[in-house]
């Protein structure tokens, strides 16, 4: 008989999403009513109904059993598109845009991006570490377990080093699982202005190298669209960075078709994000290669624009992840619930696809599927337990921090009363990212 050292019994709904990989549809959530779940090791032992649990899984005086009268129980969810790390605001430029004023306007006129590149720089490390930590706190509140990470607000090899490490020391800090990506092609800085090809050779000369020296990245990314980068720079920065170790992803199609799509597929890059412009051609090449489709509808929100109808993409076979795109400029929240509302009532998502958008496509948008974003048996035991008695609200109930407890290897991390309240265990090693 199995042997847990984490129970959680008496789920109204235990939602374990079986990976796409493993041959389930979109709308196969594995949803077992008045459900159970089993972990071990930090991982998932056994799942099913409370009433089959003593036939199946042994408890010992040590096993924390927690019963959580009702609550919906869903993995922990997976947020694969973030700039956490960075300082200042950008509310003047919310107002602008409301005024009228286009985003890549205030790009070309030195806001934007470039905004906060200029506060982050002046940043010290402590506040950069101080203010992302303060955002993966607010994360955790929505039941967010992993997340990437991405740099970009540094634009020079000293500052995109010190961004990538101020990420590596939030991993070992907080309990959220962090994905790390380089984005120095975010935008030309300053001391560039005028010399972009310069700024390329920068990045795929100095940058690249330096940040696979120090394995400070998993993935490479570019934003690729009018008044930013051009595809055959996207291209020669993303062929550098995966000879040196960084898989492939792409900021592609926000505001403009530059066949983003295409070179993702090409490129055979994780994902190809934002897509609010894209080709029937360009999502064809997406399914072929496997790439995931990161739509970010809290930026198309954000800007006053029309989020991308998800149906295109899952007729053409790709699979859609969500995500918040946190950063100052065009998409400032933590609260990845709220995506998923804006995919089923704006995006033509299913609620049972906008739930699989969170977890097991956005694993593989991550390269994790199977890993997190499920309770299979096996997967790491990442859980989020919400205060909700049906998953389905949890984009109807929108704007609401719904979780309850979180758990990261089957260890509490995050608590709100009144199920329980009680330290993690100390001295399990645990496995990062």
């Amino acid at each position: 008989m199995l042997e847990a050292e984490v129970v959680l019994q008496h789920a109204g709904q235990l939602v374990t999403v079986p990976p796409r990989a493993h041959g389930a549809r979109d709308d196969d959530l594995g949803v077992v009513e008045d459900g159970a779940l089993a972990i071990a090791e930090g991982r998932v032992l056994w799942t099913g109904p409370t009433a089959a649990l003593a036939r199946h899984v042994k408890l010992t005086p040590r096993t924390e059993v927690y019963h959580l009268h009702g609550r919906v129980v869903t993995p922990g969810l997976v947020d694969p598109h973030t700039h956490l790390v960075f300082a200042g605001t950008r509310e003047h430029e919310f107002a602008l845009r409301a005024a009228g004023r286009p985003y890549l306007e205030i790009l070309a006129a030195g806001g934007g991006i470039l905004s906060t590149v200029r506060a982050t720089r002046a940043a010290s490390d402590d506040e950069l570490l101080r203010l992302a930590l303060a955002r993966l706190n607010r994360c955790l509140s929505f039941g967010v377990t992993t997340l990437e990470a991405k740099s970009g607000y540094g634009l020079s090899l000293e500052h995109e080093l010190r961004i990538l490490r101020t990420i590596d020391r939030a991993a070992r800090l907080h309990p959220v699982r962090l994905v790390p990506t380089l984005l120095a092609a975010h935008a030309v800085p300053p001391e560039f202005k005028g010399r972009q090809a310069a700024y390329v050779r920068h990045v795929t000369d100095e940058i690249l190298p330096a940040v696979a020296a120090e394995r400070l990245a998993e993935y490479c990314d570019v934003f690729l669209d009018r008044g930013v980068f051009t595809i055959a720079e996207a291209r020669r920065i993303l062929e550098r960075a995966a000879r040196l170790g960084l898989r492939p992803r792409l900021h592609a199609g926000q505001f403009s078709d530059l066949g983003g799509a295409q070179l993702a597929a090409r490129l055979h890059a994780a994902s190809a994000d934002h897509l609010e412009h894209v080709s029937a051609a360009g999502l064809r090449a997406m399914a072929q290669a496997g790439v995931t489709a990161v739509l970010l509808p809290g930026a198309a929100l954000s800007l006053g624009m029309k989020p991308p109808d998800a149906r295109p993409f899952l007729r053409a076979g790709v699979p859609v992840a969500l995500a918040t795109d946190l950063n100052p400029g065009t998409s400032m929240t933590e609260n990845l619930l709220l995506m998923m509302t804006i995919g089923v009532t704006q995006q033509q998502l299913t609620p049972a696809q906008a739930l699989r958008a969170v977890t097991d496509h956005a694993a593989a948008a991550l390269g994790r599927a199977g890993r997190v974003g499920t309770l299979t048996i096996g997967a790491e035991a990442d859980v989020a337990v919400f205060d909700v008695t049906d998953w389905r609200q949890l984009a109807w109930h929108f704007g609401v921090p719904h979780a309850e407890l979180v758990l990261v290897e089957g260890e509490i991390v995050w608590s709100r009363d009144p199920i329980r309240r009680i330290p993690a265990r100390r001295g399990r090693r645990r496995r990062r990212r």
